[in-house]
């Protein structure tokens, strides 16, 4: 077993104390059950990379528009963008 020390807010550090106390445990066993917890939700997909990807863009409603296009007016300034909304009235 390999011994570490970890820093925590005070607030934290409260309030797993009392979760220690009241489950009779030590600081230590709760965050190792903690840790081993946090693992096992974020465990690699068998046979991945195991390197962490980001997730994938969703489309969220910009129907009608090309990636281009999109990316056409994501890179414009704010000023662009109003003299460009003046222009199609």
């Amino acid at each position: 077993m390999t011994r570490t020390q970890i820093q925590l807010p005070d607030d934290v550090y409260e309030r797993a104390r009392k979760v220690c106390k009241s489950r009779e445990i030590s600081l230590a066993e709760l965050a190792r059950r903690g840790l081993e917890y946090v693992l096992s939700v974020y465990a690699t997909q068998p046979g991945g990379s195991g390197a962490w990807q980001p997730p994938k863009p969703r489309r969220l409603g910009w129907k009608g528009l090309s990636e281009a296009e999109i990316k056409e007016q994501a890179q414009l300034t704010a000023t662009e963008a109003a003299f460009a909304h003046r222009r199609r009235k």
